[in-house]
């Protein structure tokens, strides 16, 4: 009677039909293993899967292929412990307080992905690859196994890279994985308890310096080489999951934690602004028992991780998360899109600079600082053009949206780092000391004004990886003069007037910083560290005492204590600080290199030669442990011993000026006086100016008076 209508009812049928089809129900799978891969420094677009036609990344890509691929996902910070904390806690950093790679620690409160899935009877294992995640930071909790052997106590240099090679630590994480199944009776089926596992690779991090075959097919573009690094050194990992396919119980999540500028807008690596380049970062899941592959669009943010991880195991998500399930959008649903909250506070926290907070909502990305900036992702991906001039009505939405997020934002005061903790992290590139207090800003002190110096700061650390440590010199001094009420400008002007031997500088330089700063500790600890280098092991105890003291005093601290109550000639003391530093992180091998050569001073080798095997045990690399048992082997007589050792622990640590030393003098003692002169020739190249300048001298004068084919 009324076709029209009947025919209507069949068309929407059978849209309604083809609706269910594309939108199959959502699986879950319990007991599902759990793996997590974070790469450093790592912008979506130096993947092959994300259109980088240059890029050489055959194992993401493949999984890439095979899972849900996120194009549009967005870290909340630019540099490494907060943005893992967001990955790992589910939370902003406004809400878990970890703001900057220094002075911050995650709340001992705050479940993370291993403490929820340890409460699910998982076992737990962490694998990182460099200092900003050492365990010191808080991220270890309810892991099983915190593995964080990158090279701990090998560097004292504040621009040398302390990092674990990518290979070394999926090999680490293999192991782990490997042990983590328990055997059962052959009668019986094995109890298969499940794992999560997080892998951390470093690779991507600046200074670029790939390994071959990747250091050759890279040389115009090494960043490019070291991505093409990490994603080989994934694939004894992740070949064997893709190769399970769908009867694998592996869900695997590969992320970035943040991108890296590469000289867009003027930044040359990351850590100042917080533009695309920076915040951009891919994210695939592969797990094929709940994933068809696909391409997602809608942005998703690095706090979606650990609700989607939770969801899929089919477990409680909590409600408390900033972040929410990707589930519907990795099966083909449209989710609600929800605003982004992000920020770069590293120069305010660290030189006195405004602070950078922002949101992103759809296209319209927000950046709040003395010179406001809006961008229209879709219409303006380079973020060439800034809006806010001709938009109010967006800013004025945008700044009310930033404030509803920050509007419950956790309070946490930032700590004191120990002096050799500064150092390690500005050997990673991170410019890392307290800045002076301050609530007001204006245009002059906006990042976009002082781009200049960032970049000057960064030619610092170029020019003295190559060497070029009096042009360091001299254009870290230049740095103070345009800003001298930058603390950490000063810093690093006193660790290079350091390594030039110029302790008297160094001393005053680090003073003016403490000055700027009364209340900075770090600052104290820098100070106490060159006095003690400068001879003034006394005054350095002094000014290191009360860190010590402290009821929970950072390792470093108490190493640096110990190594100036030892120049004090106070040798039971120093024993108690590193056996404290010991107690507090056992797989620390650098308290225990200096227990053995207190013993080794007082002429107690027994017990010294035990505490350098037992370093060892911990740290097979450890150079220091095998100089102490070279020195034991000499002292005996054990002379081709003595120069395996040291052989040895120059190849582990090329740098070591007293190695190449010790390897000189007993070479040409025993007449082989052409091995004794290569090993002499680069003492001098590597020690400092004011390193032991009687020997310095004896090497330069046989030097000077022995011909060439003298043997």
């Amino acid at each position: 009677m009324f076709p029209g209508r009947y025919c209507l009812i069949a068309l929407a049928l059978a849209i309604g039909a083809i609706a269910c089809r594309r939108s199959p129900p959502i699986h879950r799978q319990a007991g599902l293993n759990v793996l997590l891969v974070t790469i450093d420094t790592l912008r979506a677009d130096a993947i092959s899967a994300y259109g980088n036609a240059r890029a050489s990344t055959p194992t993401i890509d493949r999984l890439a292929e095979r899972g849900v691929r996120f194009s549009a996902a967005h870290a909340h910070t630019v540099v490494t412990l907060p943005s893992h904390a967001n990955i790992l806690s589910g939370l902003y950093p406004t809400h878990h307080g970890v703001h900057e790679n220094s002075g911050f620690r995650l709340p001992q409160q705050v479940d993370t992905l291993a403490s929820l899935l340890h409460a699910l009877g998982y076992r737990t294992g962490a694998f990182v690859s460099a200092f900003p995640l050492d365990r010191r930071f808080g991220l270890d909790r309810a892991f099983d196994v915190y593995d964080d052997r990158y090279g701990k106590g090998r560097d004292r240099s504040a621009f040398h890279v302390a990092e674990r090679a990518g290979t070394e630590t999926v090999a680490a994480a293999q192991a782990w994985i490997a042990n983590a199944q328990p055997l059962a009776p052959s009668n019986q089926q094995p109890v298969r308890t499940p794992w999560f596992a997080w892998v951390h690779l470093y690779e991507p991090h600046f200074p670029y310096a790939p390994p071959e075959p990747f250091r050759s097919r890279f040389a115009s573009d090494p960043y490019l080489g070291e991505v093409a690094a990490a994603d080989a050194a994934l694939a004894p990992l992740l070949d064997p999951i893709l190769r399970d396919g769908a009867s694998g119980r592996t869900l695997v999540v590969v992320t970035g934690d943040h991108g890296e500028a590469r000289g867009e807008h003027g930044e040359t690596t990351h850590g100042l602004f917080a533009y695309e380049g920076t915040l951009h970062v891919p994210l695939i899941l592969f797990a094929p028992q709940i994933f068809t592959p696909r391409v997602i669009a809608d942005p998703v943010r690095h706090v979606d991780i650990l609700p989607t991880i939770l969801d899929a195991l089919g477990a409680v998500v909590p409600s408390t998360l900033d972040g929410r399930s990707l589930l519907d959008e990795a099966n083909g649903k449209r989710a609600v899109a929800v605003p982004t909250y992000f920020e770069s506070l590293s120069a305010s926290l660290n030189r006195g600079w405004a602070p950078l907070y922002g949101v992103v909502r759809g296209s319209m990305k927000y950046i709040d600082l003395p010179i406001p900036e809006l961008y229209d992702l879709a219409a303006d991906t380079g973020e060439q053009h800034n809006l806010a001039s001709t938009r109010p009505g967006d800013v004025g939405e945008l700044q009310r949206i930033l404030q509803a997020l920050r509007a419950d934002e956790r309070v946490t005061a930032r700590v004191a780092e120990d002096a050799e903790t500064r150092e390690r992290l500005r050997s990673l590139g991170y410019a890392s000391a307290t800045a002076a207090p301050k609530t007001r800003f204006t245009e002059a002190d906006d990042p976009k004004r002082l781009v200049a110096l960032d970049r000057a700061i960064d030619e610092v650390i170029t020019r003295y990886l190559r060497g070029d440590l009096r042009g360091a010199v001299a254009l870290q001094e230049e740095i103070v003069r345009q800003r001298p009420d930058m603390s950490v400008s000063l810093t690093h002007l006193a660790f290079l007037y350091n390594e030039l031997g110029d302790h008297r500088r160094a001393t005053e330089a680090i003073r003016r910083a403490l000055a700027l700063t009364p209340d900075a500790q770090d600052v104290a600890a820098l100070l106490g560290a060159y006095l003690t280098e400068a001879g003034l092991g006394a005054e350095a105890v002094v000014r290191l005492e009360p860190y010590a003291r402290a009821p929970q005093p950072d390792i470093d601290v108490l190493i640096a204590y110990g190594v100036a109550l030892a120049a004090s000639n106070r040798p039971k003391d120093a024993l108690a600080a590193f056996e404290r530093a010991r107690g507090i992180d056992p797989t620390n091998a650098l308290p225990v290199v200096n227990i053995g050569m207190v013993h080794l001073i007082a002429g107690d080798t027994e017990r010294s030669k035990a505490e350098f095997n037992s370093a060892l045990a911990i740290d097979p690399t450890m150079a220091r442990a095998l100089n102490g048992l070279g020195v034991i082997d000499a002292e005996r007589r054990n002379y081709d011993a003595a120069i395996a050792q040291w052989q040895r622990a120059a190849a582990l640590d090329p740098h070591d000026h007293q190695v190449l030393y010790n390897l000189g003098d007993l070479l040409i003692r025993l007449g082989r006086v052409s091995e004794g002169r290569r090993y002499w020739e680069r003492y001098l190249r590597e020690a400092p100016p004011a390193a032991g300048d009687k020997d310095r001298v004896r090497v330069q004068n046989w030097l000077a008076h022995t011909p060439l084919h003298n043997r």
